[in-house]
């Protein structure tokens, strides 16, 4: 028997979240456990439809407009996806609801109240069970980004945005027992290393 919770992996561009998650996931696959992992935006047909919409680096969406073709796809992963495996599978998830607080508030200033109204009525019964939280320093992020062949329109914002945004999720992360930092400066081995140690805890009795 094991535990089936909804695990999520935060962080600004280049801090790791991608190599991360897919590691957690030849764990499970290896221990024949049952999940599901999805990204945001994007995780089923219609969610990844708005991706390329919303991520296009021509794209010239008004902030607001962003917030709202965000929370579309994530609506479309809840009722599509989600729902159908809450307790049943092990969820992992690329981002969620604390990006859209760290990033559509934090980094661009959109009333708090009403990203928490909005997401709070997507997710209702849903519960996050941990949360992993990727930090990176901005030299790092550099050269991360640098190394991709393909930049989207939030690889290319200034130091102070991402700033904004990862001072945003510690303070989302302050005091709650249920997120563990990740400094993602580090040796890649020991974070992995450090990650699965702590996601064999949350599955297994």
């Amino acid at each position: 028997m094991y535990k089936k919770p909804i695990i999520i992996f935060e962080g600004i561009e280049g801090s790791g979240k991608t190599t991360h998650i897919r590691n957690v996931s030849k764990f499970l696959k290896k221990k024949k456990i049952k999940y599901i992992c999805l990204r945001e935006p994007g995780g089923n047909k219609n969610s990844e439809l708005l991706r390329k919409i919303i991520l296009n680096k021509k794209s010239n969406f008004h902030y607001f407009s962003d917030l709202l073709l965000y929370l579309a796809a994530r609506n479309e992963n809840i009722n599509k996806i989600i729902k159908k495996n809450y307790k049943r599978k092990v969820i992992l998830i690329d981002r969620f609801v604390d990006s859209t607080v760290a990033y559509q508030h934090y980094g661009m200033g959109i009333d708090l109240k009403i990203i928490k109204l909005l997401n709070k009525y997507l997710t209702k019964d849903i519960e996050i069970d941990f949360t992993f939280l990727n930090i990176v320093s901005i030299k790092n992020l550099k050269r991360r980004l640098k190394s991709r062949s393909n930049l989207n329109k939030y690889d290319k914002f200034k130091d102070t945005f991402y700033n904004k945004v990862q001072n945003g999720f510690l303070k989302l992360a302050k005091n709650k027992k249920n997120y563990f930092i990740i400094n993602t400066n580090k040796n890649i081995e020991a974070n992995r290393k450090e990650i699965l140690t702590k996601v064999n805890k949350l599955i297994f009795y």
